[in-house]
């Protein structure tokens, strides 16, 4: 006779996919997450499994991977209890590529549209302590980026496109901690152009809202010679 075919179990085959995991073969494991994925007729261990491939793609520094995997959870489980933990893991993934203005804008700009999209789609998500925090280094490292391109143009004596840079950053990330800078700059910038009362202007905004800046006195001096 011949023996039944043994029955799929999927936590029998998770539990053992985990601990392969751990033990950090995460290639063996991955193998046995998909299969549970695949073969997991009570859609119990499925979604988790599908977790545990993204997780493994993040231990193994794959972030493309991860994020593609993270995103096949989501379209498949947006409902699920772990579905604000899949979209905070893209989210960080971005952030985690984050290593200074230059070098860092790409990652912080998408990880700040993935957090806001976590803060929209899970309003309740465990990780609100975190994320406006998480949320402020992106906008400080996009501002900062803004800042250094507008500070090239200005020294390049391409003042419209500088003021470009420094306006729509004032705009849009009033919060920068560089603020002071692209004020002065903006005025410097103005003031090359000829337009001498827009200059004043954010020499006044520095020297009002920034008084003991290190850039106020240099500020005051160049109103007392706009007015000359």
């Amino acid at each position: 006779m011949r023996k039944p075919a043994e029955r799929f179990d999927p936590e029998k085959t998770f539990t053992a996919a985990n601990e392969q995991f751990e033990k950090k073969e995460y290639e063996q494991a991955r193998a046995s997450f998909l299969e549970v994925k695949n073969r997991d007729l009570t859609k119990k261990y499925a979604p988790l499994a599908q977790l545990k491939i993204a997780d493994s793609y993040v231990k193994e520094e794959e972030p493309e991977l991860a994020v593609a995997e993270y995103r096949k959870f989501l379209e498949a489980y947006p409902d699920h209890q772990y579905a604000s933990y899949a979209q905070y893991q893209i989210a960080m993934v971005y952030f985690d590529q984050i290593e200074g203005s230059e070098r860092g804008y790409g990652g912080a700009a998408k990880a700040l549209e993935e957090f806001e999209k976590l803060k929209t789609l899970y309003p309740r998500n465990p990780y609100k302590d975190v994320v406006d925090l998480k949320m402020e280094k992106c906008r400080n490292t996009i501002a900062e980026y803004e800042y250094l391109v507008g500070k090239f143009y200005y020294k390049k004596d391409s003042y419209n496109a500088a003021l470009g840079r420094f306006e729509g950053l004032l705009k849009k990330y009033p919060d920068y901690k560089g603020e002071p800078e692209v004020l002065f700059y903006s005025a410097m910038s103005y003031k090359s152009l000829g337009q001498k009362e827009k200059a004043a202007e954010y020499l006044s905004r520095l020297v009002e809202k920034y008084p003991n800046n290190k850039l106020s006195g240099s500020a005051k001096k160049e109103i007392s010679a706009l007015k000359k």
